[in-house]
């Protein structure tokens, strides 16, 4: 029956007219397409990985092959645009196997075929959703954003919220607890300012603002008990280059870690993580929630902001931390020592089965999403050591990153494409600590990076789809009173 089936879609795939080409002459060379998905690895529940051909031609036509099974695709102005229906057959038909793509273009009445290509059809899945901020990657004062979720099934994007909704302010920070959409944490600054926390339908406003020495709440990472956040506290400036190839400069001139109670409305600390002598930031909880990592630089007296930023580097930190208590360890940790190292660390993220940590690397500060030598590194919890994630890394900026929840895949945002703008890339994480070839993640119509102007920026990776209703989250923006926090 399974081939009766197969040999029944292969006559579908070629009942609409398509057939493939005969080819005249064959090259030993790969067709030049955008996105590049040669020989990239996929999860199997990915949508349509649409490409195009980056040169005109007269007509072109991809064959995907998988046994029996064919899809023949003829380009519509160079573009190959799979329907969901064949994909999705496709793929499941060979989830944990390699489908070939067989690219032919015609020119002059000739068809020439290029070399055949793989997708390795992964039997992992990723996530259903990602959500990210979409900001115009300009210097100039926010005066549009808003903050989305894609389903990476299909090519279905809708909003959470955007500020036009809510005067045009600043939001950010979006953050989600093991990756589950019904829970959420985001911030609004300026107008409407403050911190909100969405559960279900349900919004609360936090009053950011705990006390003179802590005046926001910054960078949020959930205890996967969904009750405790930790956040860091940054006094953030910036500063601008006309030479540099970093073109902006953002760095803190004081910030300490804290962790808040949902329940109580209260923070806690210590005096490792928040010093007068160093600036601790990026917090992040282990899957277990006894242990929080953070990135930690020595700032000595004789240190001045802005004229020392380069001087400024993160070393890579770790305390246990008691839940029930809400205490923590009396010592610090060091995974990498910026001072050994040279370099600085900033923005790690566990893996949900605690067993990889991945952070970025780049030559100093924090904020490392414009600068063009930033690159991820990988920690084996195990064994602690790290190594560079090589696959996943370009020429160009590669930045923040967040696991999908069985730590098989990870997102990043990249601007390998033009060193301007972030856009979300995949990349399979092997059992070894080793990457495949990331991909960005496809889009309806490929042309759609190269005339989309706004950046990808914190790409999340969700379970499903956020529920909250826009107006909801608005009507305690604008209406809701902010509950206080003490410290």
């Amino acid at each position: 029956m399974k081939k009766i089936g197969i040999y029944l879609v292969a006559l579908m795939c070629c009942a609409c007219g398509v057939k493939e080409p005969v080819a005249q002459q064959t090259v030993e060379q790969l067709p030049a397409i955008y996105p590049d998905y040669t020989e990239v690895t996929i999860p199997y529940n990915i949508a349509p990985l649409r490409f195009m051909l980056t040169h005109q031609v007269d007509d072109a036509v991809a064959v995907l092959s998988f046994g029996e099974l064919k899809v023949v695709e003829q380009a519509e102005n160079g573009k190959f645009l799979f329907s969901e229906k064949d994909w999705r057959q496709l793929m499941e038909a060979a989830k944990g196997a390699d489908v070939q793509v067989q690219v032919y273009e015609q020119m002059n009445g000739q068809w020439t075929a290029y070399q055949k290509f793989s997708l390795h059809v992964d039997a992992d899945e990723v996530d259903s959703h990602l959500a990210y901020r979409l900001i115009p990657p300009g210097y100039q004062p926010y005066y549009r954003m808003g903050i989305y979720q894609r389903n990476l099934t299909d090519f279905t994007e809708k909003p959470i919220v955007e500020n036009s909704q809510t005067d045009y302010n600043c939001m950010n920070c979006h953050s989600f607890p093991m990756q589950n959409p019904d829970k959420m944490l985001m911030h609004m600054r300026a107008v409407n300012g403050g911190t909100y926390l969405i559960e279900g339908e349900a919004v609360e406003k936090i009053d950011g603002k705990v006390s003179d020495e802590i005046p926001s709440l910054v960078y949020p990472s959930w205890h996967p008990n969904g009750e405790l956040i930790a956040f860091s506290n940054n006094k953030t400036m910036q500063t601008f280059f006309r030479n540099d190839k970093n073109r902006i400069e953002v760095y803190d001139e004081n910030s300490n870690v804290l962790v808040y109670s949902t329940k109580e409305h209260k923070v806690y600390t210590c005096p490792q993580l928040f010093s007068d002598k160093a600036l601790e930031t990026f917090p992040t909880f282990s899957p277990d929630g006894k242990t929080l990592y953070f990135c930690s630089a020595e700032t000595p007296d004789s240190m001045q902001m802005p004229r020392d930023y380069a001087k400024i580097k993160y070393s890579l930190c770790s305390i246990s931390f008691d839940e029930k208590t809400k205490s923590f360890g009396n010592e610090v940790d060091t995974l990498y020592n910026a001072k050994k190292e040279g370099r600085s660390a900033k923005f790690p993220r566990v893996s949900p089965d605690g067993k990889h940590l991945v952070f970025t690397i780049s030559d100093y500060g924090n904020f490392s999403i414009w600068h063009h030598d930033a690159d991820l590194f990988i920690v084996d919890l195990e064994k602690g050591s790290y190594k560079r994630l090589d696959a996943a890394n370009s020429e160009d900026t590669e930045s923040y990153h967040s696991w999908s929840s069985n730590s098989k895949w990870l997102v990043f945002s990249s601007r390998r494409d033009d060193g301007l703008y972030t856009r979300p890339y995949l990349v399979k994480v092997n059992a070894d600590g080793t990457a495949s070839k990331p991909f960005v993640i496809p889009q309806e119509d490929p042309s759609f990076y190269h005339e989309f102007m706004f950046s990808f920026n914190i790409p999340e990776l969700i379970k499903g789809e956020v529920k909250v209703k826009s107006s909801a989250l608005v009507n305690v923006a604008k209406n809701g009173a902010a509950s206080p926090v003490s410290f």
